[in-house]
């Protein structure tokens, strides 16, 4: 019998009186594993109010207490560390060492969160006027939620929940119901840490929980990570509501290979970019702009090869270097995208994916890595994400023409360069249109001390993920001027404008 899977809501694991229940696969066998509810919005609206109530409370706790659980929540992560990648790996598809590393990142993450209290001081100012001192100070929002995607079941939840928890906030978690168990493994750790219950929610569901979230006026900000569409959705309806968003949408990042860019190095870190986690990441680089047809045939000549000699197969089989996509509904897209590529763009398909069979595993939702050549602006192949292991090459006729294609793109998520030219960069990190830049990197996803975040249709919102962008967004800030009268009247009533 399939596994049915559970809430977790104050601090439990809590069954869900659901009419609906949606399959979760491993994805290299194409066999369901669990299934995962269709949490009723009342349900939804009974886990708003435990978590206000625990936010009474756990607002009053200070940073440095806070501070504390995140440090034990984080030596679980550590200790766990293979059991959440095992987890992640056989629900995503993505390669055991590849999930283990998003684990690690996620952790990283933690880490900054336990350094939050040096964030969260305030500033002070003595003698602003004549025995006027002001200060500042952050304090948390309430209830806020994070609505995660399917592509980062560990790492993007946990961008959110250590941000928004030692800020003092209660967090309700909506995970990706392909991708559910990792969340869920998440709040038995945090209760295992000592976090109060209520403090740390998941909620599983889909559009309907999405829609109450953005809705609900007890929800004081959410975070989400998805497509575009419903990025825009979220934000458009959140901020109707009141609420303070970070909308994370999709991508379609650039990459330009300058003449001079070492081809080896480039093409060796191309692969990684392009076909890791099979494609299915929004900092994924799926566009190679080669400056001059010569570069675009030598790297195009060193390519084929390693995409040929790319091992594919599931998560935990020996040297296995990409895996399956999520489901056969996505793999149908991308071969669909693969198709329009070939018959309507017209453009040259060099390595075909589609119809790929993995030995053992035929039932699985592989798809090949792919590689389109003559990519022009305004081809659906450039225009739109793809989310698989499709890698399309461009030709410009110079560094000018190459950055006019990727700032007039709808997206701004992260663009790269290759080059050992230092001036040639400068003038692209200056001037590329992109919230992350990258120079002789082909994944710049910025580390947790900083925020994470694009440009464009790429973000909605004024502030990044995570990092201090992460801080402020999880907490308002509030001024304080204060003045104690010496016991003597001051004298007349005024009604000017007070200044110093």
């Amino acid at each position: 019998m399939v596994k049915k899977l559970q809430n977790f809501v104050n601090g439990q694991y809590v069954d869900v009186p659901s009419e609906t229940w949606r399959n979760v696969y491993n994805p290299a066998l194409g066999e369901v594993t669990a299934q995962v509810p269709d949490t009723p919005i009342s349900e939804l609206k009974k886990t708003i109010s435990i978590a206000q109530q625990a936010f009474t409370s756990w607002s009053k706790v200070s940073p440095a207490r806070r501070a504390r659980i995140l440090f034990r929540f984080r030596d679980l992560l550590e200790k766990h560390h293979d059991e959440l990648g095992h987890i992640t790996a056989s629900e995503h598809g993505k390669t055991f060492d590849d999930a283990k590393a998003e684990v690690a990142r996620g952790i990283e993450i933690t880490e900054f969160a336990c350094g939050a209290p040096h964030l969260l001081k305030g500033e002070i100012s003595y003698n602003l006027g004549t025995g006027v001192d002001g200060h500042n100070l952050r304090q948390p929002l309430g209830v806020v939620a994070g609505i995660a995607p399917f592509n980062f079941p560990a790492m993007i939840p946990l961008w959110m929940a250590p941000i928004a928890i030692v800020c003092g906030n209660s967090f309700i978690l909506k995970p990706s119901g392909e991708v559910p168990s990792l969340a869920l493994r998440l709040g038995q750790l945090w209760k295992d840490a000592g976090l109060p219950d209520g403090v740390f929610n998941v909620i599983n569901g889909g559009r309907d929980i999405v829609t109450e979230l953005t809705e609900n006026t007890e929800i004081s900000a959410i975070s989400f990570v998805g497509s575009t569409e419903v990025a825009k959705i979220v934000y458009t309806k959140g901020a109707q509501s009141g609420k303070r968003i970070q909308a994370l949408g999709a991508a379609k990042n650039h990459a330009i290979i300058m003449p001079d860019a070492d081809l080896e190095f480039t093409a060796n870190n191309i692969m990684g970019a392009a076909f890791g986690s099979a494609g299915e990441r929004c900092m994924a680089l799926p566009i190679a702009v080669c400056i001059g047809d010569e570069v675009a045939d030598k790297l195009i000549e060193l390519l084929i090869p390693k995409m040929k000699a790319l091992k594919v197969g599931k998560f935990d089989s020996k040297d296995v270097e990409m895996g399956p996509l999520i489901s056969q509904k996505h793999k149908e897209r991308v071969e669909e995208y693969i198709r329009i590529g070939l018959e309507e763009d017209k453009a040259a398909l060099l390595v075909d994916g589609r119809n790929y069979k993995v030995e053992g595993f035929e039932n699985g939702f592989f798809v090949g890595p792919t590689l389109f050549d003559h990519v022009r602006p305004g081809m659906i192949t450039h225009t739109e994400e793809i989310f698989g292991p499709v890698l399309g090459i461009m030709r410009a006729k110079d560094f000018d023409e190459a950055l006019t294609w990727i700032n007039e793109h709808e997206f701004g998520n992260g663009s790269v360069i290759f080059t050992r030219d230092g001036n040639a960069a400068r003038i692209f990190t200056e001037n590329v249109k992109a919230g992350m830049v990258g120079v002789n990197v082909p994944i710049p996803a910025p580390s947790a001390l900083y925020s994470f975040g694009g440009w464009k249709a790429s973000l909605f919102g004024d502030q990044h993920i995570y990092g201090p962008e992460g801080i402020r967004f999880f907490t308002r800030l509030k001024t304080v001027t204060t003045r104690w009268p010496a016991g003597v009247p001051d004298g007349e009533n005024s009604f000017i404008m007070p200044t110093t």
